[in-house]
């Protein structure tokens, strides 16, 4: 089935606002149009829509795209400039779903079991998350062999992706007038070896199925300080930590732990306090169906240095990988963008992973492209924590 003009029908996506958490209009429109599709069966939970082939086929995979967006910033109308459109939401992910409902429609006959996820709150909270409350509440919706999460990553697979952990370290100290420091502590001042650490710290490096992953490590906020004339006896300096998918949650904390290690600690109100965390994923690009989403794009595939949605699959049992149109470094600008080359050139490869030719045939071809494996879209069992 031919395709639509996607420049045309991702402006008609970003016309409709949809911020974290009302997302509803744009859900409506996207929960019509899958039900315009006979070959799927479609389930609306709160604003999560998700259509689902039921073919038979020996593999099923989820293809997931979120619905909102950041808060606009002077972009909200779309304009389309050539073959390239401007607006909040064009590569990040608009674009993405403008080719999720294309190929929903087109592909009447995949060759392999589709899930087509669109789901709220992704920009909101991870407690918020649509895609996490899908696996809580309807996991049967989203089970599958493998995902892939329609994030913009220029049409190249982005594999895995990093953990992310925040950190509060709070140092104390005692109170005294500025005039009279050398009576008091200053807990402001004590922050100073900590970053100094930070700032020191030379980073680390991981290759992971040919992908490099780059660990970060930076201050993002600093709090103290009770009047212009009074030593302070508080602070707290709030470390962002982006680790390695080699890492899980217990190793990244040690590994701060260790770096920081002699910095503070021995005055009453010292403390390293982990905030919040969220564990990534490993590439997972030896499962059939992903290395074969890397062989469909082309180009070798790199790592995710961000935290995605990818984590939430791996955390029950799924391996996915980010595969989209756009230029993840145009997500939350203000001259946000896609143009027509990147969206066509996504829903080619993605036609292609999911078995373009109809019928027995196509199917038996992708069968044997994912080899042996996978769960069958039973609900798998959950492999990893936190996520």
């Amino acid at each position: 089935m031919t395709s639509r003009d996607l420049l045309a029908a991702t402006a008609e996506l970003v016309a409709v606002p949809s911020p974290s958490r009302g997302e509803s209009a744009l859900a409506d429109q996207v929960e019509a149009a899958l039900r315009g599709c006979p070959s799927l069966a479609v389930s609306r939970v709160g604003d999560n829509v998700v259509g689902r082939t039921d073919l038979g086929r020996p593999h099923r995979v989820t293809v997931a795209g979120h619905l909102d967006t950041v808060a606009p910033a002077g972009n909200e109308v779309p304009r389309v400039d050539g073959d390239t459109l401007y607006g909040l939401g064009a590569a990040d992910m608009k674009g993405s779903l403008a080719v999720m409902l294309d190929l929903a429609r087109a592909l009447e006959r995949p060759a392999v079991d589709v899930n087509w996820c669109f789901y709220a709150c992704e920009e909101a909270p991870r407690s918020d998350n649509g895609l996490g409350f899908l696996w809580e509440a309807r996991p049967e919706l989203v089970a599958c062999d493998a995902a892939v999460l329609a994030e913009p990553t220029a049409c190249l697979v982005e594999a895995g992706c990093q953990g992310t952990m925040r950190v509060a370290v709070r140092a104390g100290g005692t109170r005294a007038h500025t005039a009279r420091p050398f009576t008091g502590l200053n807990a402001i001042h004590r922050l100073g070896p900590v970053l100094d650490r930070v700032v020191a710290w030379e980073g680390r490096s991981v290759l992971l199925d040919g992908c490099r992953f780059t660990e970060q490590l930076q201050a993002v906020f600093i709090e103290g300080g009770v009047a212009g004339n009074v030593v302070p006896d508080q602070a707290t300096l709030t470390l962002n930590y982006r680790f390695a998918p080699d890492r899980d949650a217990l190793g990244a904390e040690g590994f701060l732990r260790a770096l920081l290690d002699g910095t503070v600690g021995e005055v009453p109100g010292d403390e390293l306090v982990v905030l919040d965390v969220a564990e990534g994923a490993p590439p997972a690009l030896d499962h059939p169906l992903l290395a074969e989403l890397v062989r469909a794009s082309g180009r070798p595939p790199r790592a995710k240095v961000g935290w995605t949605d990818v984590a939430t699959f791996w955390a029950h049992g799924v391996p996915a990988a980010n595969f989209g149109p756009g230029d993840p470094l145009l997500a939350h600008r203000s001259d946000e963008h896609v143009d027509r080359a990147s969206l066509e050139r996504a829903r080619a490869v993605l036609y292609e992973l999911l078995g373009g030719s109809s019928g027995q045939d196509g199917a038996e071809r992708s069968s044997a492209r994912a080899g042996r494996g996978g769960n069958g879209g039973q609900v798998p069992g959950v492999a990893a924590s936190g996520a």
